[in-house]
């Protein structure tokens, strides 16, 4: 009789509704599926979903629940997994789709979707989710928030633009947008304030998101947005994983002679956290010499602005795991440093 050594529930999460799939692994490696379900988006959902899973399960093997980041609607249910002391794992949406391509699955639907997520579960060994740290998950409130009021205010700046250069501007026109843009202004201001004030709340968090400052280009905002982002580098293990996350990792198509795609960058990771890194990275080019050596070397390469900005950027993220990690602040001329003496080993190996 073949032995389980894995159970795992597959959870496709929408906004009203829970469609759940049940699945064992064997000790012959065979994976199997054995029931589906759907249950509310709810607290009785929730209580109604375990108590399912009990009902199927080997009470001696513990079961994983696994689902998909999508949006705010699977937080509730991870918590509540959470309280309960449960096995959760919260995987990407994009590294689901990329290894449904691999099953033989010809429609997809919401049940589909569940198995396929059942499947990578028993197949795949994930880490286990914790509920963030309060004073991470209100950094990523209040920086998200910030970005709302910014990209809000552009379009009101494009608006007022649009009004004055109008053969007849509207004067009530004109004052109604500035008075919105002035309560914007008001309300960007207060979340400083209380980025600032929640910082002061806890000083681990505090100097850490000191230190990260410490980089050239970083500041404040950068690091609270950071850090909320990744609730503070949990389930991150090395700086290619974060990059990954971020959706700035490299992908590059190649084979043979015939196929050779450019290569780019994934975008398939946390847009915010890209986001982030965008302006810092601009004033690291203005500000440090490394960053302006890096940023002028990819340009004489390829002739690419942005495509180096990028990378630059892909640098800086690094560097602030880096600099979380080590505890220690930004030194500046370590990395220079550190280019000419990988140069010089080079060197003296071609030598």
């Amino acid at each position: 009789m073949k032995k389980i050594v894995k159970q795992v529930v597959g959870i496709d999460v929408a906004q009203k509704e829970l469609v759940v799939c049940m699945g064992k692994m064997y000790d012959d490696w065979t994976p199997e599926l054995i029931s589906n379900k759907t249950f509310p988006n709810t607290l009785k959902g929730f209580t109604n979903l375990t108590a399912w899973v009990k009902k199927l399960s080997d009470v001696s093997i513990p079961v994983r629940y696994v689902m998909e980041a999508t949006g705010v609607y699977h937080e509730s249910f991870a918590y509540y997994l959470d309280s309960e002391s449960l096995e959760v794992s919260i995987v990407l949406p994009n590294k689901i789709s990329n290894y449904a391509r691999t099953l033989s699955i010809k429609t997809i639907t919401d049940k589909t979707a569940s198995e396929t997520i059942a499947l990578f579960g028993l197949e795949r060994k994930l880490d286990q989710w914790h509920r963030p740290n309060g004073v991470y998950k209100k950094l990523r409130q209040l920086t998200r928030e910030r970005l709302q009021i910014v990209n809000e205010r552009t379009v009101l700046k494009n608006q007022l633009h649009a009004e004055k250069t109008e053969a007849e501007p509207s004067k009530d026109s004109i004052n109604r947008i500035n008075k919105r843009i002035a309560l914007l202004n008001k309300q960007e201001n207060e979340i400083k304030q209380e980025l600032n004030s929640l910082l002061k709340t806890d000083d681990t968090i505090r100097n850490n998101a000191m230190r990260i400052c410490s980089i050239p280009g970083v500041g404040l905002l950068t690091a609270a947005t950071v850090l909320g982002e990744t609730n503070g580098f949990d389930l991150i293990r090395n700086k290619r994983q974060l990059t990954s996350y971020a959706g700035l990792d490299v992908r590059e198509k190649t084979s043979g002679t015939s196929v050779k795609g450019k290569p780019r960058i994934s975008k398939k990771g946390n847009r915010n956290l890209r986001r982030a890194m965008h302006l810092p990275a601009l004033a690291a080019i203005k500000s440090n010499a490394y960053y302006k050596s890096v940023f002028a070397k990819l340009v004489a390469k390829h002739g690419i602005k942005m495509k180096a900005a990028v990378a630059v950027q892909r640098k800086l993220l690094e560097m602030i795991y880096t600099i979380y990690k080590t505890g220690k602040v930004y030194e500046k001329n370590y990395l220079v440093e550190s280019e000419v003496e990988r140069m010089e080993s080079q060197n003296a190996l071609k030598n």
